[in-house]
Protein backbone atom coordinates (compact mmCIF):
# COMPACT_ATOMS: atom_id res chain seq x y z
CA UNK A 1 0.00 0.00 0.00
CA UNK A 2 1.54 3.02 -0.70
CA UNK A 3 1.60 6.26 1.30
CA UNK A 4 2.11 9.45 -0.05
CA UNK A 5 3.47 11.51 2.64
CA UNK A 6 2.60 15.40 1.98
CA UNK A 7 1.91 18.15 5.17
CA UNK A 8 1.01 16.88 8.30
CA UNK A 9 -2.03 18.43 10.05
CA UNK A 10 -1.65 18.63 13.82
CA UNK A 11 -4.82 17.11 14.97
CA UNK A 12 -6.96 19.30 17.72
CA UNK A 13 -6.30 17.47 21.37
CA UNK A 14 -9.16 18.35 23.05
CA UNK A 15 -8.78 17.97 27.05
CA UNK A 16 -12.03 19.08 27.76
CA UNK A 17 -15.77 17.66 26.88
CA UNK A 18 -16.63 19.35 23.28
CA UNK A 19 -20.09 21.35 23.25
CA UNK A 20 -20.72 22.07 19.48
CA UNK A 21 -23.54 22.65 16.52
CA UNK A 22 -22.46 21.79 13.50
CA UNK A 23 -23.91 22.33 9.93
CA UNK A 24 -23.79 19.96 7.45
CA UNK A 25 -23.66 20.43 3.59
CA UNK A 26 -25.48 18.48 1.50
CA UNK A 27 -25.28 14.76 0.72
CA UNK A 28 -22.76 13.57 -2.30
CA UNK A 29 -24.85 10.23 -2.86
CA UNK A 30 -27.84 12.43 -3.20
CA UNK A 31 -26.38 14.78 -5.32
CA UNK A 32 -24.82 12.74 -7.95
CA UNK A 33 -27.65 10.85 -8.08
CA UNK A 34 -29.47 13.87 -8.90
CA UNK A 35 -27.02 15.10 -11.34
CA UNK A 36 -27.14 11.37 -13.80
CA UNK A 37 -31.18 11.74 -13.42
CA UNK A 38 -31.71 15.57 -14.39
CA UNK A 39 -28.95 14.95 -17.19
CA UNK A 40 -30.75 11.73 -18.63
CA UNK A 41 -34.95 13.54 -17.67
CA UNK A 42 -36.80 14.34 -20.92
CA UNK A 43 -37.28 18.43 -19.37
CA UNK A 44 -35.33 20.67 -17.23
CA UNK A 45 -34.60 20.14 -13.12
CA UNK A 46 -33.30 21.97 -10.15
CA UNK A 47 -31.43 20.71 -7.92
CA UNK A 48 -31.22 22.41 -4.31
CA UNK A 49 -28.40 22.32 -1.25
CA UNK A 50 -26.34 20.07 -4.23
CA UNK A 51 -23.03 19.42 -2.36
CA UNK A 52 -19.76 21.24 -3.60
CA UNK A 53 -16.83 18.79 -3.46
CA UNK A 54 -14.50 17.27 -5.45
CA UNK A 55 -16.81 14.35 -6.56
CA UNK A 56 -19.42 16.52 -6.91
CA UNK A 57 -17.78 18.98 -9.22
CA UNK A 58 -15.97 16.14 -11.03
CA UNK A 59 -19.51 14.63 -11.73
CA UNK A 60 -21.27 18.36 -12.95
CA UNK A 61 -18.15 18.76 -15.12
CA UNK A 62 -18.28 15.49 -16.76
CA UNK A 63 -21.65 15.38 -17.69
CA UNK A 64 -21.33 19.17 -18.58
CA UNK A 65 -18.64 18.17 -21.33
CA UNK A 66 -21.09 15.83 -22.84
CA UNK A 67 -23.32 18.62 -23.11
CA UNK A 68 -25.88 18.77 -20.47
CA UNK A 69 -26.75 22.65 -18.90
CA UNK A 70 -25.94 23.77 -15.52
CA UNK A 71 -26.73 27.37 -14.42
CA UNK A 72 -26.48 27.89 -10.32
CA UNK A 73 -28.71 30.31 -9.19
CA UNK A 74 -27.75 30.91 -4.84
CA UNK A 75 -28.08 27.62 -3.43
CA UNK A 76 -30.39 25.99 -6.51
CA UNK A 77 -28.91 24.51 -9.91
CA UNK A 78 -30.84 24.26 -12.71
CA UNK A 79 -29.83 21.74 -15.36
CA UNK A 80 -30.85 21.72 -18.75
CA UNK A 81 -30.34 18.01 -20.19
CA UNK A 82 -29.14 18.52 -24.02
CA UNK A 83 -27.84 16.06 -27.13
CA UNK A 84 -25.14 13.79 -25.03
CA UNK A 85 -21.50 13.90 -26.90
CA UNK A 86 -18.40 12.59 -26.66
CA UNK A 87 -16.14 13.85 -24.04
CA UNK A 88 -13.36 13.49 -21.89
CA UNK A 89 -13.87 12.44 -18.25
CA UNK A 90 -11.88 12.71 -15.32
CA UNK A 91 -13.03 10.70 -12.66
CA UNK A 92 -10.84 11.56 -9.84
CA UNK A 93 -11.36 8.82 -6.95
CA UNK A 94 -14.98 9.44 -7.16
CA UNK A 95 -16.74 5.87 -7.89
CA UNK A 96 -19.70 7.12 -8.42
CA UNK A 97 -18.39 9.29 -11.06
CA UNK A 98 -16.47 6.06 -12.67
CA UNK A 99 -19.20 3.42 -12.18
CA UNK A 100 -22.48 5.98 -12.84
CA UNK A 101 -21.06 7.54 -16.33
CA UNK A 102 -20.34 4.62 -18.12
CA UNK A 103 -23.85 4.02 -18.67
CA UNK A 104 -25.00 7.76 -19.65
CA UNK A 105 -21.79 7.52 -21.48
CA UNK A 106 -23.97 4.78 -23.78
CA UNK A 107 -26.45 7.67 -24.86
CA UNK A 108 -23.69 9.96 -25.99
CA UNK A 109 -23.34 10.40 -30.14
CA UNK A 110 -19.41 9.92 -30.09
CA UNK A 111 -16.48 8.09 -27.86
CA UNK A 112 -16.33 9.11 -24.03
CA UNK A 113 -12.84 8.59 -22.75
CA UNK A 114 -12.65 7.96 -18.87
CA UNK A 115 -9.97 8.19 -16.91
CA UNK A 116 -8.67 8.84 -13.17
CA UNK A 117 -6.63 8.85 -9.91
CA UNK A 118 -3.48 6.76 -9.98
CA UNK A 119 -5.58 4.77 -7.08
CA UNK A 120 -9.17 4.92 -9.30
CA UNK A 121 -7.36 2.46 -11.36
CA UNK A 122 -6.89 -0.42 -9.40
CA UNK A 123 -10.62 0.15 -8.12
CA UNK A 124 -12.74 -2.38 -9.33
CA UNK A 125 -14.51 -1.36 -12.57
CA UNK A 126 -15.18 -4.34 -14.58
CA UNK A 127 -18.51 -5.63 -13.63
CA UNK A 128 -19.90 -2.55 -15.45
CA UNK A 129 -18.08 -2.38 -17.94
CA UNK A 130 -18.91 -6.19 -18.89
CA UNK A 131 -22.36 -5.96 -18.12
CA UNK A 132 -23.08 -2.79 -20.88
CA UNK A 133 -20.77 -4.89 -23.10
CA UNK A 134 -23.82 -7.54 -22.98
CA UNK A 135 -26.29 -5.23 -23.36
CA UNK A 136 -25.19 -3.95 -26.97
CA UNK A 137 -22.45 -0.91 -25.44
CA UNK A 138 -18.88 -0.99 -27.46
CA UNK A 139 -16.43 -0.59 -25.12
CA UNK A 140 -12.34 -0.24 -25.10
CA UNK A 141 -10.63 -1.27 -22.35
CA UNK A 142 -11.39 -3.02 -18.68
CA UNK A 143 -9.65 -0.85 -16.65
CA UNK A 144 -9.53 2.93 -16.46
CA UNK A 145 -8.07 4.56 -18.61
CA UNK A 146 -11.33 3.35 -21.15
CA UNK A 147 -13.64 4.76 -23.75
CA UNK A 148 -17.38 4.21 -23.85
CA UNK A 149 -17.52 4.07 -27.64
CA UNK A 150 -21.16 6.07 -27.90
CA UNK A 151 -23.64 5.77 -30.46
CA UNK A 152 -27.37 8.12 -29.13
CA UNK A 153 -28.32 4.45 -27.95
CA UNK A 154 -28.32 0.97 -26.83
CA UNK A 155 -30.39 -2.19 -26.78
CA UNK A 156 -30.14 -3.16 -23.23
CA UNK A 157 -31.68 -6.66 -22.19
CA UNK A 158 -31.09 -9.11 -19.46
CA UNK A 159 -27.82 -8.91 -17.13
CA UNK A 160 -26.53 -10.96 -14.73
CA UNK A 161 -23.64 -9.33 -12.63
CA UNK A 162 -22.07 -9.60 -9.34
CA UNK A 163 -22.25 -6.67 -7.48
CA UNK A 164 -21.09 -8.17 -3.90
CA UNK A 165 -17.89 -5.45 -4.25
CA UNK A 166 -19.52 -2.49 -4.48
CA UNK A 167 -23.37 -1.50 -4.85
CA UNK A 168 -22.74 1.54 -6.93
CA UNK A 169 -22.83 -1.60 -10.36
CA UNK A 170 -26.57 -2.05 -9.75
CA UNK A 171 -27.19 1.69 -9.27
CA UNK A 172 -25.08 2.59 -12.07
CA UNK A 173 -27.34 0.61 -14.16
CA UNK A 174 -30.05 1.27 -12.50
CA UNK A 175 -30.02 5.10 -13.13
CA UNK A 176 -29.94 4.94 -17.10
CA UNK A 177 -32.22 2.14 -17.60
CA UNK A 178 -35.59 3.39 -18.80
CA UNK A 179 -33.44 5.22 -21.34
CA UNK A 180 -32.28 1.33 -23.18
CA UNK A 181 -34.21 0.86 -26.28
CA UNK A 182 -35.27 -2.23 -24.28
CA UNK A 183 -35.33 -1.38 -20.63
CA UNK A 184 -33.40 -3.73 -18.01
CA UNK A 185 -33.30 -6.43 -16.32
CA UNK A 186 -30.23 -6.38 -14.00
CA UNK A 187 -29.97 -9.63 -11.59
CA UNK A 188 -27.43 -9.70 -8.83
CA UNK A 189 -25.70 -13.60 -8.56
CA UNK A 190 -23.01 -12.74 -6.56
CA UNK A 191 -23.58 -13.83 -2.14
CA UNK A 192 -24.10 -10.79 -0.16
CA UNK A 193 -24.57 -7.33 -2.05
CA UNK A 194 -22.91 -4.64 0.38
CA UNK A 195 -24.67 -0.88 1.20
CA UNK A 196 -28.15 -1.88 0.08
CA UNK A 197 -29.30 1.44 1.54
CA UNK A 198 -27.61 2.99 -1.15
CA UNK A 199 -29.74 0.63 -4.01
CA UNK A 200 -32.73 1.75 -1.95
CA UNK A 201 -31.45 5.62 -2.58
CA UNK A 202 -31.50 5.03 -5.71
CA UNK A 203 -35.05 3.53 -6.17
CA UNK A 204 -36.27 6.40 -4.44
CA UNK A 205 -34.66 8.76 -6.36
CA UNK A 206 -36.28 6.86 -9.50
CA UNK A 207 -39.83 7.11 -8.46
CA UNK A 208 -39.96 10.51 -7.75
CA UNK A 209 -38.49 11.19 -11.09
CA UNK A 210 -41.30 9.19 -12.56
CA UNK A 211 -39.44 5.73 -13.16
CA UNK A 212 -41.24 2.61 -12.13
CA UNK A 213 -38.99 -0.49 -11.15
CA UNK A 214 -40.14 -3.59 -10.08
CA UNK A 215 -37.84 -5.63 -7.72
CA UNK A 216 -38.14 -9.16 -6.53
CA UNK A 217 -35.35 -9.94 -4.28
CA UNK A 218 -31.95 -9.00 -6.30
CA UNK A 219 -33.60 -8.58 -9.28
CA UNK A 220 -34.88 -5.22 -10.81
CA UNK A 221 -36.59 -5.03 -13.78
CA UNK A 222 -37.16 -1.32 -15.38
CA UNK A 223 -39.31 -0.91 -18.72
CA UNK A 224 -38.13 1.82 -21.18
CA UNK A 225 -40.13 4.61 -20.31
CA UNK A 226 -39.35 8.71 -20.03
CA UNK A 227 -37.34 10.37 -17.02
CA UNK A 228 -39.16 13.27 -15.91
CA UNK A 229 -37.61 16.14 -14.68
CA UNK A 230 -37.49 17.01 -11.00
CA UNK A 231 -36.81 19.41 -8.18
CA UNK A 232 -34.51 17.80 -6.04
CA UNK A 233 -33.98 19.00 -2.08
CA UNK A 234 -30.55 17.54 -0.84
CA UNK A 235 -30.38 16.55 2.39
CA UNK A 236 -27.28 16.89 4.64
CA UNK A 237 -24.73 14.59 4.31
CA UNK A 238 -25.08 12.34 6.92
CA UNK A 239 -22.06 10.37 6.81
CA UNK A 240 -20.06 13.11 6.90
CA UNK A 241 -22.04 14.36 10.22
CA UNK A 242 -20.82 10.90 11.88
CA UNK A 243 -17.46 12.54 12.59
CA UNK A 244 -18.62 15.66 14.32
CA UNK A 245 -21.16 13.21 16.72
CA UNK A 246 -18.09 10.96 17.27
CA UNK A 247 -16.41 14.02 18.79
CA UNK A 248 -19.35 14.58 21.54
CA UNK A 249 -18.93 10.46 21.87
CA UNK A 250 -15.04 10.31 22.59
CA UNK A 251 -14.91 13.62 24.82
CA UNK A 252 -18.06 13.04 26.53
CA UNK A 253 -19.57 15.92 25.22
CA UNK A 254 -22.67 17.49 23.63
CA UNK A 255 -22.59 18.21 19.62
CA UNK A 256 -25.85 18.94 17.78
CA UNK A 257 -26.57 18.58 13.50
CA UNK A 258 -29.65 20.35 12.84
CA UNK A 259 -31.60 19.99 9.64
CA UNK A 260 -31.58 16.10 10.34
CA UNK A 261 -34.04 14.08 8.05
CA UNK A 262 -36.90 12.66 9.72
CA UNK A 263 -36.95 9.82 7.50
CA UNK A 264 -33.90 8.83 5.01
CA UNK A 265 -32.48 6.16 3.00
CA UNK A 266 -29.17 7.69 3.74
CA UNK A 267 -27.09 5.13 5.58
CA UNK A 268 -25.62 7.40 7.56
CA UNK A 269 -28.85 7.40 9.78
CA UNK A 270 -27.69 4.55 11.38
CA UNK A 271 -24.99 6.32 13.74
CA UNK A 272 -27.75 7.30 15.71
CA UNK A 273 -27.99 3.28 17.07
CA UNK A 274 -24.51 2.66 17.19
CA UNK A 275 -24.00 5.72 19.72
CA UNK A 276 -26.71 4.68 21.79
CA UNK A 277 -25.15 1.42 21.99
CA UNK A 278 -21.90 2.96 22.72
CA UNK A 279 -23.26 4.53 25.41
CA UNK A 280 -24.17 8.08 23.93
CA UNK A 281 -27.93 9.82 24.70
CA UNK A 282 -29.09 10.29 21.21
CA UNK A 283 -31.85 12.73 21.01
CA UNK A 284 -33.79 13.66 17.78
CA UNK A 285 -36.01 17.10 18.13
CA UNK A 286 -38.18 19.55 16.53
CA UNK A 287 -37.05 23.13 16.04
CA UNK A 288 -37.95 25.74 14.51
CA UNK A 289 -36.27 24.92 10.74
CA UNK A 290 -36.85 20.96 11.03
CA UNK A 291 -35.18 18.88 13.38
CA UNK A 292 -31.71 18.58 14.89
CA UNK A 293 -30.19 15.41 16.15
CA UNK A 294 -27.87 16.08 19.32
CA UNK A 295 -25.72 13.50 21.28
CA UNK A 296 -24.58 13.48 24.40
CA UNK A 297 -21.47 11.40 24.89
CA UNK A 298 -20.85 9.08 28.26
CA UNK A 299 -17.88 10.54 30.56
CA UNK A 300 -14.94 10.71 29.35
CA UNK A 301 -13.31 7.21 28.80
CA UNK A 302 -16.47 5.63 29.32
CA UNK A 303 -17.08 4.70 25.75
CA UNK A 304 -18.62 0.88 25.67
CA UNK A 305 -17.52 -1.02 22.38
CA UNK A 306 -20.17 -2.59 19.99
CA UNK A 307 -20.50 -5.73 18.29
CA UNK A 308 -22.07 -5.36 14.71
CA UNK A 309 -22.91 -6.04 10.89
CA UNK A 310 -21.94 -3.46 8.53
CA UNK A 311 -22.60 -4.98 5.71
CA UNK A 312 -24.63 -2.12 4.69
CA UNK A 313 -23.66 0.88 6.43
CA UNK A 314 -19.56 0.23 5.46
CA UNK A 315 -19.00 3.69 4.75
CA UNK A 316 -19.09 4.39 8.13
CA UNK A 317 -17.06 1.77 9.12
CA UNK A 318 -13.49 4.08 9.34
CA UNK A 319 -15.94 6.08 11.96
CA UNK A 320 -16.84 3.31 14.17
CA UNK A 321 -12.85 2.07 14.17
CA UNK A 322 -11.78 5.27 15.35
CA UNK A 323 -14.89 5.16 18.28
CA UNK A 324 -13.73 1.50 18.68
CA UNK A 325 -10.11 2.42 19.11
CA UNK A 326 -11.53 4.49 21.78
CA UNK A 327 -13.55 2.26 23.95
CA UNK A 328 -13.61 0.44 27.15
CA UNK A 329 -14.35 -2.93 25.42
CA UNK A 330 -13.59 -4.90 22.61
CA UNK A 331 -15.26 -4.06 19.36
CA UNK A 332 -16.07 -6.26 16.32
CA UNK A 333 -16.63 -4.79 13.33
CA UNK A 334 -18.31 -7.40 10.32
CA UNK A 335 -19.12 -7.78 7.02
CA UNK A 336 -17.07 -5.35 5.47
CA UNK A 337 -14.78 -7.35 2.79
CA UNK A 338 -15.80 -5.08 0.00
CA UNK A 339 -14.07 -2.37 1.55
CA UNK A 340 -10.84 -3.37 0.83
CA UNK A 341 -12.09 -1.95 -2.71
CA UNK A 342 -12.88 1.67 -1.97
CA UNK A 343 -10.58 4.60 -2.04
CA UNK A 344 -7.95 2.51 -0.32
CA UNK A 345 -8.06 -1.05 0.92
CA UNK A 346 -9.56 0.33 4.50
CA UNK A 347 -9.15 -3.04 6.52
CA UNK A 348 -5.60 -2.98 6.22
CA UNK A 349 -5.31 0.77 6.44
CA UNK A 350 -7.23 0.87 9.77
CA UNK A 351 -5.47 -1.97 11.06
CA UNK A 352 -2.19 -0.15 10.45
CA UNK A 353 -2.87 3.01 12.02
CA UNK A 354 -4.47 1.92 14.91
CA UNK A 355 -1.74 -0.07 16.20
CA UNK A 356 1.15 2.24 14.51
CA UNK A 357 -1.04 4.72 17.21
CA UNK A 358 -0.71 1.58 19.91
CA UNK A 359 -3.71 0.57 19.47
CA UNK A 360 -4.75 -3.27 19.36
CA UNK A 361 -6.57 -3.63 15.74
CA UNK A 362 -6.86 -6.98 14.23
CA UNK A 363 -8.08 -7.47 10.68
CA UNK A 364 -10.48 -10.24 9.94
CA UNK A 365 -12.10 -12.16 6.67
CA UNK A 366 -14.69 -9.24 6.40
CA UNK A 367 -13.91 -6.40 9.27
CA UNK A 368 -12.14 -5.63 12.54
CA UNK A 369 -11.49 -6.50 15.78
CA UNK A 370 -10.42 -3.52 18.13
CA UNK A 371 -9.24 -3.98 21.41
CA UNK A 372 -8.96 -1.58 24.33
CA UNK A 373 -5.19 0.02 24.59
CA UNK A 374 -3.77 3.35 25.51
CA UNK A 375 -3.00 5.26 22.21
CA UNK A 376 0.05 7.36 21.60
CA UNK A 377 0.79 10.16 19.76
CA UNK A 378 2.08 9.83 16.12
CA UNK A 379 1.25 10.17 12.06
CA UNK A 380 -2.19 9.00 10.88
CA UNK A 381 -1.79 8.32 7.48
CA UNK A 382 -4.91 8.75 5.47
CA UNK A 383 -4.22 6.89 2.06
CA UNK A 384 -5.97 9.85 -0.17
CA UNK A 385 -9.40 8.57 1.63
CA UNK A 386 -11.19 11.10 3.04
CA UNK A 387 -12.54 8.79 5.54
CA UNK A 388 -9.51 7.95 7.00
CA UNK A 389 -8.58 10.87 7.50
CA UNK A 390 -11.25 12.06 9.51
CA UNK A 391 -10.79 8.55 11.61
CA UNK A 392 -7.65 10.12 12.33
CA UNK A 393 -9.32 13.71 13.39
CA UNK A 394 -11.40 11.55 15.45
CA UNK A 395 -8.75 9.79 17.32
CA UNK A 396 -7.17 12.58 17.80
CA UNK A 397 -9.34 14.84 19.86
CA UNK A 398 -8.54 12.56 22.45
CA UNK A 399 -5.00 11.49 21.89
CA UNK A 400 -1.92 14.07 22.10
CA UNK A 401 0.31 14.13 19.30
CA UNK A 402 -1.94 13.21 16.45
CA UNK A 403 -0.65 14.11 13.14
CA UNK A 404 -2.67 13.17 10.21
CA UNK A 405 -0.87 13.22 6.41
CA UNK A 406 -2.85 14.84 4.21
CA UNK A 407 -6.26 15.72 5.59
CA UNK A 408 -7.05 18.15 2.39
CA UNK A 409 -8.28 14.83 1.27
CA UNK A 410 -11.48 15.45 3.07
CA UNK A 411 -12.26 18.27 0.16
CA UNK A 412 -13.39 14.69 -1.99
CA UNK A 413 -16.75 15.01 -0.58
CA UNK A 414 -16.50 17.98 2.60
CA UNK A 415 -14.07 20.88 1.46
CA UNK A 416 -13.09 22.75 4.70
CA UNK A 417 -13.67 20.22 7.21
CA UNK A 418 -10.35 21.08 8.70
CA UNK A 419 -11.59 24.45 9.43
CA UNK A 420 -14.68 23.04 11.36
CA UNK A 421 -13.30 20.62 12.97
CA UNK A 422 -10.62 23.26 14.55
CA UNK A 423 -13.45 25.61 15.26
CA UNK A 424 -15.26 23.00 16.87
CA UNK A 425 -12.52 21.31 18.98
CA UNK A 426 -11.68 25.32 20.19
CA UNK A 427 -15.44 26.20 20.87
Amino acid sequence: MMVCMTELWPAPFSATPITHTQVVPGSKSLTNRAYILAALAQGPSTIVGALRSRDTDLMQAALASMGVGFHSAGEAIAVTPGKLRGAVVDCGLAGTVMRFLPAVAAFAEGDVLFDGDQRARQRPITTILDALRELGVDIAGDALPFAVRGTGSARGGTVEIDASGSSQFVSGLLLAAARFDDGLTITHTGGTLPSMPHIEMTLDMLEAAGVTVEASGHTWRVAPQPIRGHRWVIEPDLSNATPFLAAAAVTGGVVSVPHWPIETTQPGDVIRDILERMGCEVVLHADGTGHTLRVSGPSRSNLRGIRLDMSDIGELAPTVAALAACATTTSELTGIAHLRGHETDRLKALTDEINKLGGHCEELEDGLRVHPARLHGGVWHSYEDHRMATAGAIIGLTTEGVSVENISTTAKTLPGFEDMWAQMAEA
